[in-house]
């Protein structure tokens, strides 16, 4: 473990992946209290944006020690950004989690230059925030969570061969929305906290319009925060507009979807919207 991380998060391993992209992440595990990975073999849960989520995510790995609602056991692994890109990450996970080709609506635009305006970006941080917006790979950040950071993990923490799962919020749960609906075998659940379809003619739609009629396997958690939808920021509203207008198409289709209203705005939202995800797609 990085000696920077050495008790800051209980049964929480640090290290550092370079993709075959070039791109530097920063994986924290977090493993369940007394976890034996030598006779134990638990399926894992990625959760995205860790340089924000883990510490608001990782503790309630507690969850399955509680009586009173259990949780299956998973090992939690943290995905953010390491090094010189930790401090960019609010701009580089829209590289990476927005699919190739997603609009760049204009209520987001309207939003980003609000913050400029605010004081709360620099001119050079409002451009380069959008310009990740316009070359987006989706794709294959997805090839690297399958392809290269769960094979070191399964041999590192000998996880299960099945039962594992994906959690993003914001731009994380339109990645998981995309993730779902791309029909990745590895995630046999997703939970997508405020997804963020924010563009009426979203990559999402053409993903469900190209999809057949069939359902898929796995299962799809959705939370929606109903601040975003009764505020008066329109990128919030157009979010949550959007992300219940696929819900009612999937769930039109009779597809394995779920979801929940969470009294949360977008900020306070994450934490709310992970335990929902894990009460409905990991209770035992």
């Amino acid at each position: 473990m990085s000696s920077m991380w050495h008790g800051c998060l209980a049964d929480t391993d640090y290290f550092e992946m370079r993709s075959s992209a070039g791109h530097d992440y920063g994986i924290w595990v977090t493993t369940p209290p007394g976890y034996d990975r030598t006779t134990t073999r638990a399926p894992a849960v990625y959760v995205l944006d860790g340089n924000w989520a883990v510490g608001m995510t990782a503790p309630l790995i507690v969850t399955q020690m509680d009586p009173m609602q259990r949780i299956k056991p998973y090992i939690q692994v943290s995905v953010g950004y390491a090094g010189a890109e930790a401090q960019d990450w609010d701009r580089l996970r829209n590289r990476d989690f927005v699919p190739p080709g997603e609009p760049v609506a204009k209520e987001l635009i309207d939003a980003v230059e609000t913050g400029f305006r605010a004081g709360a970006r620099t001119r050079e941080e409002a451009d380069a925030y959008l310009a990740e917006l316009r070359d987006t790979h989706a794709d294959a950040f997805l090839g690297f969570l399958t392809a290269e950071l769960h094979p070191r993990i399964e041999r590192d923490y000998g996880t299960a061969a099945s039962g594992h799962g994906l959690f993003g919020y914001s731009y994380g749960g339109l990645f998981g929305l995309y993730a779902w609906l791309s029909g990745t075998p590895l995630f046999e659940n997703v939970g997508a906290g405020s997804p963020g379809v924010i563009a009426e003619d979203s990559q999402i739609f053409a993903q469900l319009d190209g999809r057949g009629d069939g359902p898929r396997a796995g299962k799809l958690h959705v939370t929606i925060n109903d601040r975003e939808l009764l505020g008066d920021l329109a990128v919030y509203q157009s979010l949550a507009r959007n992300a219940a207008t696929v819900l009612h198409r999937l769930t039109a289709r009779g597809e394995s979807v779920t979801s929940d209203i969470l009294r949360e705005t977008h900020v306070t939202g994450l934490q709310a919207s992970f335990l929902s995800y894990l009460r409905i797609c990991r209770s035992l």
